[in-house]
């Protein structure tokens, strides 16, 4: 196998140009092909891109789609979200043990299949879904584990698998997809226009002109925070350096978001057009879309979208015939990390590095992506700015309301009878969107996904936009059957999972979250607790490195907000005396095992 593992790596290094920056790329293809990414995998990657050893595994080890360990032929990754959850994942996970004869992080003894939990896999319209291998399966039921069992022991072909088309381009014969897409309600983005308007109209401007328009329309980025588009261009267009990038965030990895799944399966063209008009205006050649690894069904499709448009001058040498303007576009696959979706975690990522977050500032419209002026916005933000081109700022700045023009997609699952991708203008209250997709008795609803906000019915009649109910795209539906604090003890679970550990804020302070929580559940909760945690989560938010731990505590700190009688019904007053906080022999249990052999503390002598 030796001769055959290096003929490998050097073939696939030299597919990627044998560029470091692509390591995550080389590193997913040699883990489809081998199961793993070996210690000798790493030695010969070291050695064919001229990069330290210990870089190989750091990247390695931080993504969970790559794996030093091997795994099977085929891995299941049952998707294990709130919303999965409430929709009888445990059911169908049972299924799966029995069927397979092996747990949850295990291999079968033929070394066939691997099976793993997984968070948020942008499915949360059709769940409980999984992913096996690249290919998506959705709304499982214990007869669909069984056929599915019996489909890869047979054929030992995920693709075998997908027996059924979704609507749209998930019917393509380069996606192949069960996977639907559930458009409910269209309106600015999934409207049909001539192609390339706005990159024409674009280029018959001056950068500058460009940039001026996207800021008279107020479009605001629509992955979350709100930083003004056309500020974030003019900021990098003004940066000093001899090369400029374009980077959009397509880490869709936010829990209860799938609004980008939505626009890259069925409106491609529209977000490589944004990302050209972005890259005209601020000086860039070169263009990334950094696709969430769930999300690699897609690639082969937008390959050839991109293809395609280089093939009709709208990519490449001179663009539309515009003489000096080269761009072009290359798509950069992640590995199952979401604190990628954060700006400069995703930029580590591109470079072929651990997602680490980097110091801000400088900010990178300042020094980004290889170390030059780079502008990251996301899918939607994108495509909005071809709109914006196509009918003039006055246009849409004329819609929504005051602080937050234009309209919004929306990702809306859970309790409701309509899950699926909706398009409203900003300003619309809460209580009519939960009207339009049928939702009943309803008790909270997440809003922006598990870094968002948890409210409540006296909170239904706010509005969606960036000064009230802001949301990068996600609504999750909560009916009165829910329990509320069992969802946030999920979400805090989610976070301590997914944190990075580089900041103590963050990599402490959501265990510490995480361990009150627990102790009020546990009935051991004391009035102390809700401030303790209220200003335990403040202090995270403030002091933490990066968005994700600028933003965990908020479904906590909602929650007792928005529901503090269902945690007050939970303490009790102290009693006199020391009281134990928590569960000593539990605390231990796991340093006894290792260390195979009691503590005296813990233990009473015999």
């Amino acid at each position: 196998m030796g001769s055959t593992l290096a003929a490998d790596v050097r073939q696939i290094c030299k597919d990627f140009g044998n560029d470091p920056v692509r390591l995550i790329d080389v590193a997913r293809a040699l883990q489809s092909r081998y199961g793993s990414i070996s210690k000798e995998t790493i030695a010969l990657l070291s050695a064919e891109l001229k990069i330290p050893r210990v870089r190989v595994e750091s990247t390695v080890s931080f993504y969970s789609f790559l794996s030093e360990a091997p795994k099977g032929k085929i891995v299941i990754r049952l998707c294990d979200d709130i919303i999965d959850r409430f929709s009888g994942v445990e059911l169908v996970a049972d299924v799966f043990r029995r069927e397979l004869g092996i747990d949850f992080g295990e291999t079968t003894p033929d070394g066939l299949i691997t099976l793993e939990w997984t968070p948020c896999i942008g499915m949360c319209d059709q769940a409980p879904a999984a992913l096996v291998n690249e290919v998506v399966v959705t709304e499982l039921s214990s007869d669909k584990v069984r056929d599915i069992i019996q489909v890869l022991r047979e054929t030992r072909d995920p693709r075998k698998l997908t027996r059924r088309y979704g609507d749209g381009n998930n019917a393509s014969p380069l996606v192949r997809s069960m996977v639907c897409n559930n458009i409910r309600k269209r309106g600015f983005i999934f409207t049909e226009k001539e192609k390339g308007e706005a990159l024409r109209k674009a280029l018959a401007m001056s950068p500058v002109e460009v940039i001026r328009e996207v800021k008279a329309a107020r479009l605001r980025g629509r992955g979350g925070a709100g930083f003004p588009a056309g500020m974030k261009w003019d900021f990098t267009r003004a940066s000093e350096g001899d090369e400029k990038y374009v980077i959009c965030n397509a880490d869709e990895g936010e829990p209860g978001t799938f609004k980008d799944r939505a626009i890259l399966t069925e409106k491609p063209e529209l977000l490589f057009e944004g990302m050209t008009i972005a890259g005209y205006a601020i000086g860039a050649q070169n263009g990334i879309v950094y696709l969430r690894g769930e999300y690699a069904y897609l690639r082969r499709f937008l390959e050839d979208v991109l293809e395609k448009r280089r093939q009709a001058g709208c990519l490449g040498k001179d663009v539309c015939g515009k003489k000096g303007f080269n761009f072009d576009i290359r798509i950069q696959s992640g590995a199952g990390s979401y604190v990628c979706g954060e700006e400069t975690s995703l930029i580590s990522s591109c470079e072929g590095l651990r997602g680490d977050p980097k110091n801000r500032p400088p900010f990178p419209a300042q020094k980004g992506y290889l170390g030059k002026p780079t502008s990251v916005n996301n899918v939607e933000t994108f495509c909005y700015a071809v709109r914006v081109i196509e009918n003039g700022a006055a246009w849409f700045a004329g819609i929504g309301s005051k602080g937050s023009a234009g309209t919004k997609l929306l990702s809306i699952a859970g309790d409701c009878a309509a899950p699926g991708v909706y398009e409203y203008a900003f300003g619309t209250p809460l209580r009519q969107i939960l009207k339009d997709v049928g939702a009943e008795d309803v008790l909270a609803v997440q809003i922006g996904g598990p870094s968002g906000k948890l409210v409540g019915e006296a909170d239904f009649d706010r509005v969606i936009c960036y000064d009230d109910l802001a949301t990068g795209g996600a609504l999750v539906i909560f009916n009165k059957e829910r329990n509320i604090l069992e969802i946030v003890r999920y979400y805090l679970e989610f976070f301590v999972e997914e944190s990075c550990g580089y900041c103590t804020p963050c990599r402490v302070g959501n265990v510490l979250m995480e361990r009150c929580l627990d102790k009020i559940l546990n009935g051991q909760g004391e009035p102390s607790d809700l401030p303790y945690l209220e200003a335990l989560g403040e202090t995270i938010k403030v002091t933490s490195r990066c968005g994700l731990g600028q933003t965990s505590p908020n479904p906590l700190i909602s929650s007792i907000k928005n529901f503090r009688h269902l945690y007050e019904a939970l303490l009790r007053e102290p009693k006199e005396g020391r009281q134990p906080g928590f569960d000593f022999k539990a605390a231990v249990a796991a340093a006894e095992e290792i260390a195979g052999h009691k503590s005296l503390l813990g233990h009473t002598a015999h």
